[in-house]
């Protein structure tokens, strides 16, 4: 069992580190943390937040939503995407692309409006957020990037559309080359031109190169590591086993977990501690005991409940050393 320290030191080149698990258990605090001891330790993080509810504001206790990168500390750099605002300069973007490939100056009305509704659907925020990840990933201008995912199941779906779209063009191309000698008839039924048609197949590879390029990342056990962050209950360990098995059919390698919120043992021994907190101690032992049989091997670090809400640096600093120097994997001994 490597605790969190021992994993970075054996896999010194990782550059992307990936913090995922349901809401409410933990993700963005270890994500802040993380990014917290990299900048102390010489790195020059960036911490990226794809959480809509402005999350990591209110971790480090200052507005950075949609402020772009900012630097709270010397080296620590965070980024609280505005998905909205990214959606509404796309939709701008679609706009005058479709104005410059048919030569008109007035988007018709039916079009208009099915561009401004695409806004409302639920993947145009995963599209604009990991458009974005995969923009700051290209530039190359931090070491790690640690991402604070939203719930477990958008983290890693851009490995499968990459697939996909990877399908859609080939089959596209291939579709072309075969029709090559009906080009303009073709495009004059479909009341496109030809140059058109290969605007648009080379809009769709553009894309395509970005998916792969995060795919690759992603995928790639020396440069990406997927953490999931758990607490000792039944849910959050059903949803780690569904988040290996969605793992193995994505070709990822996870990383390993973090078990966070937990309460001392210790308490169950002091006469001062009530039966409902006894309880929970209780309830707790017994399903790390679970954690334990279950991911053994994957646990990296064992992060206790706090006396308050780990918000602001001096907190976030209390988190990363628990990460990274006081681990506490001695409870699965």
């Amino acid at each position: 069992m490597l605790s969190l320290k021992e994993f970075f030191e054996k896999k010194p080149n990782i550059k992307v580190i990936v913090n995922a698990g349901k809401g409410g258990l933990g993700k963005t605090t270890s994500s802040a943390a993380m990014s917290y001891w990299f900048a102390k330790n010489g790195k020059k993080p960036l911490c990226f937040s794809t959480d809509p509810q402005a999350s990591l504001s209110d971790i480090f206790e200052m507005d950075i939503f949609g402020k772009g990168i900012i630097e709270i500390e010397k080296n620590l750099f965070v980024v609280e995407i505005d998905a909205d605002k990214r959606i509404k300069e796309f939709q701008e973007e679609v706009r005058n692309k479709i104005k410059t490939m048919y030569g008109i100056d007035e988007i018709p009305e039916e079009i208009d409006e099915y561009i401004e509704t695409s806004a409302y659907e639920p993947a145009m925020h995963e599209s604009a957020t990991y458009d974005a990840m995969a923009d700051l990933l290209s530039k190359g201008e931090f070491n790690p990037y640690v991402f604070d995912m939203p719930p477990f199941g958008h983290g890693v779906r851009m490995v499968s559309m990459a697939r996909i779209l990877d399908a859609w063009i080939d089959k596209m191309e291939e579709t072309r080359r075969k029709a090559a000698e009906y080009a303009q008839a073709a495009a004059y039924l479909k009341g496109i031109s030809s140059k058109t048609e290969e605007d648009i197949l080379k809009e769709l590879r553009s894309i395509r190169e970005k998916l792969d390029f995060f795919r690759e990342v992603l995928t790639d056990p020396d440069a990406c590591a997927f953490f999931m962050v758990i607490i000792p209950e039944k849910m959050a360990i059903l949803d780690t086993e569904r988040a290996i098995e969605m793992f193995r059919k994505l070709d990822i390698e996870m990383a390993g977990v973090i078990v966070n919120q937990v309460y001392p043992r210790e308490l169950l021994e002091r006469p001062d501690v009530g039966e409902f907190l006894k309880r929970r101690v209780e309830m707790q032992q017994a399903y790390l005991k679970e954690i334990k049989e279950k991911f053994g091997d994957y646990v990296r670090a064992v992060v206790p409940m706090f006396d308050r809400e780990p918000k602001g640096m001096e907190m976030i600093a209390k988190v990363a050393e628990h990460l990274f120097e006081k681990p506490g994997l001695e409870v699965f001994e």
